[in-house]
């Protein structure tokens, strides 16, 4: 029994006291259901925000480890089974002091960053709590820091004007109730913890479930209807419900339950939807970790996360970006100036943003679009096409214009869209044209985006060399359009050739790289084969995760990648020339 551990001495009198009832049972009844007009209007501040910060943080950020998942397995029924003992994992919130917290530093980082509401993680599925609780005494009050972060963080985001959420995690594998025999005695701890953090804290706008795809036994009806008595205007996600252990990450429209609000992909955008609302957690992390995971954790390029952001609000979701604070409760530099990036970006082009609904034309190889009354905002990220050809759309364009500075050129026939832009306006990562049109188009069906057909996608190929000779490797998967599959070298090449024949001399204008193993190539040549000689006609150094070059006409039947120098077998997902 976890009840033996020092922190516990309390713990029966407080058990005592949750089932005698001094927390009042929650109403029978469920809230009134909504009216979808009803549902849209509670929901649209959260839509309209399309950018949150996700806080990650517990005693835990002293190992630089994950939180909870890094704890070894003291309940058969729950899934962790981490490194870290269980007596050790929970003692450590004898030693967490973050002298350095602020809240309202971290509500001016949030703003800085553009980001419209925060969740912080007021309880992990490691049962620590981060707020004063009269139900359990494994709290940040019996910490050698000993303030309630949760009434911090809720009293600085109020006074600024950001809307706070808490995650909560139903789970408990550090409770012996949990999914055990007495699992109706922790299902009413949990929604005793649940009414504090709904109560003691003021407005509070989001609610953020998880799940660890084992059971949910957690009575969700009473639970969600306190929830409802409490805070009438919250936002929940979809996670309480869900027990699927093929589907952890709720990343589909049919998880949503009867009372939730959203889905939740988790580690990845979603596609494209319109008509269910949804959110991906991401991790600014260069490992994908939560929490705290040290100096040498590192973090994504900003180009990762601009297209995160991009490739969400596109598809019409959200994202939701989690930070992992220090032991000290400061946000580490490097994080923090990743996210304040973001802001930077979103001081110029936040309008595209924000209160935008995805689409007309779906997200496709030449980025996404965005729209809002009688606008549409096009996204472009790749010009291997240009002009971008859209589709065709049912209203005049009046006006256009390019965010940032610069200017677009805009035509428009019976058949569609097209749109170019001087090379010297467009933007390294995201090229933003907003379409202005005669009349409200933010109606409109959402259509797919044909991609540009590469001159390369039917041509024939051959390398130099192939990954053990696997059918898995060969050249051709350079060519086939599809982003998940490559060509391969084996490990050790230094050099290496892919040359492709278009059957007859046709002139291009664009190639285009994608690497599987960004910067293994450290030198390239492009070739084209002039009847006798190969002819070489750009230099470059490194390719990386995508590559794409413009140059003047160039004519040839055969061309050639002629890698030069590589630190280890080079791997392509993609090769392709285009007109």
């Amino acid at each position: 029994m976890l009840h033996r551990r020092p922190w516990f001495e309390g713990m029966l009198l407080v058990t005592g006291i949750i089932l005698g009832g001094v927390f009042p049972a929650p109403a029978a009844d469920s809230p009134k259901p909504e009216t979808p007009a009803q549902r849209d209007a509670r929901l649209a501040w959260w839509r309209d925000a399309r950018f949150g910060m996700f806080i990650h943080w517990g005693p835990v950020s002293l190992k630089e480890t994950e939180i909870s998942w890094s704890r070894a397995n003291s309940n058969p029924k729950c899934p962790n089974g981490g490194p870290i003992s269980v007596e050790e994992y929970d003692n450590l919130y004898k030693k967490f002091n973050p002298v350095k917290f602020d809240a309202r530093q971290w509500v001016a980082l949030a703003k800085a960053a553009g980001m419209k509401y925060m969740v912080l993680t007021a309880k992990h599925c490691d049962g620590f709590l981060l707020w004063d609780s009269k139900v359990s005494d494994y709290n940040i009050m019996h910490t050698p820091f000993g303030r309630d972060v949760c009434a911090e963080l809720a009293q600085a985001a109020h006074e600024a004007g950001m809307r706070i959420g808490w995650y909560y995690s139903p789970m408990d594998w550090r409770d012996p109730d949990c999914r055990q025999e007495h699992n109706d005695r922790f299902v009413k701890k949990m929604r005793a913890e649940i009414r504090e953090l709904l109560s003691n804290y003021g407005k509070i706008d989001l609610l953020w479930f998880d799940t660890d795809g084992c059971p949910a036994p957690w009575d969700q009806e009473p639970t969600y209807a306190m929830i409802k008595q409490l805070q009438p205007e919250i936002v929940i996600n979809n996670r309480l419900d869900l027990d699927d252990p093929g589907d952890p990450h709720c990343a589909t429209p049919e998880s949503i339950g009867p009372h939730a609000d959203y889905y939740t992909p988790e580690q990845f955008i979603g596609g494209y939807d319109d008509r269910h609302p949804w959110e991906s957690c991401m991790t600014v992390s260069a490992h994908n970790q939560w929490s705290w995971g040290g100096t040498k954790d590192g973090v994504k390029p900003f180009k990762t996360c601009l297209e995160m952001l991009i490739g969400a609000a596109g598809g019409d979701g959200n994202v939701l970006l989690n930070v992992g604070p220090t032991p000290e409760g400061e946000i580490a530099p490097e994080q923090a100036n990743l996210i304040k990036k973001m802001g930077e970006w979103l001081t110029v082009n936040g309008e595209s943003i924000y209160g935008t609904r995805g689409g007309p034309f779906k997200p496709g190889q030449y980025g996404v679009s965005t729209r809002k009354g009688n606008t549409i905002y096009v996204h472009v990220r790749d010009w291997a096409e240009d002009p971008v050809h859209l589709p065709a759309i049912p209203a005049k364009v009046v006006g256009s214009r390019v965010l940032g500075g610069g200017k677009a050129e805009v035509h428009q026939t019976d058949s569609g869209l097209e749109i170019s832009v001087p090379e010297g306006d467009r933007q390294p990562i995201d090229t933003v044209v907003a379409l202005e049109f005669e009349r409200d188009i933010s109606r409109l069906p959402a259509v797919d985006v044909p991609p540009p057909v590469p001159l390369s996608q039917k041509a024939k190929v051959r390398a130099s060399n192939v990954y053990q000779n696997e059918a898995e490797f060969v050249p051709e998967k350079a060519l086939d359009g599809n982003p998940q599959s490559r060509w391969a070298t084996d490990a050790g090449v230094r050099q290496a050739w892919l040359e492709i024949d278009l059957g007859e001399a046709k002139t291009f204008r664009r190639v285009r790289m994608a690497e599987a193993f960004p910067h293994r190539i450290q030198k390239f040549e492009l070739q084209r084969w002039d009847g006798s000689d190969w002819k070489t006609f750009y230099t470059g150094t490194t390719v990386g995760e995508s590559w794409l070059k413009t140059f003047p006409p160039v004519t040839a039947q055969r061309v050639r990648l002629n890698v030069l120098e590589s630190t280890d077998g080079p791997t392509l997902w993609e090769f392709q020339v285009f007109k």
